[in-house]
């Protein structure tokens, strides 16, 4: 049973900088596609960003030049560095796994992790 654990999420302010992880186990981390995804209140789950075994990237429009996704294959562990962040940027956080290759990048995911949450204030 694939298990992805999410942590690093925390209230900070607008401008500031958070670094989400995502640890893996029970399946074998460098054969899975990774993602990010978030959902705010009251809105749709949405894709955020998603890292390959072999580390091609795709990310959305709204966080692309402030986010960055990396994977550490030997640690079992995806994260997600957030820079400059914004209010919008308010929302549940959730790594999720695909056995690569998985078309379309963007989904949809399996496997899921249970979530942090990150709020940003002003």
């Amino acid at each position: 049973q694939v298990q992805l654990v999410e942590s690093g999420g925390g209230l900070v302010q607008a401008g500031d900088s958070l670094r989400l992880s995502c640890t893996a186990s029970r399946f074998t981390f460098s054969n899975y596609q990774m993602a990010w995804f978030r959902q705010s209140p009251g809105k749709e789950r949405e894709f955020v960003a998603t890292i390959s075994p072999d580390d091609s990237i795709t990310y959305a429009d709204s966080i692309k030049g402030r986010f960055t996704i990396s994977r550490d294959n030997a640690k079992n562990t995806a994260y997600l560095q957030m820079n400059s962040l914004k209010l919008d940027d308010t929302a549940v956080y959730y790594c999720a796994a695909a056995r690569f290759p998985i078309t379309p990048v963007r989904g949809p995911y399996p496997y899921w992790g249970q979530g942090t949450q990150v709020t940003v204030s002003s």
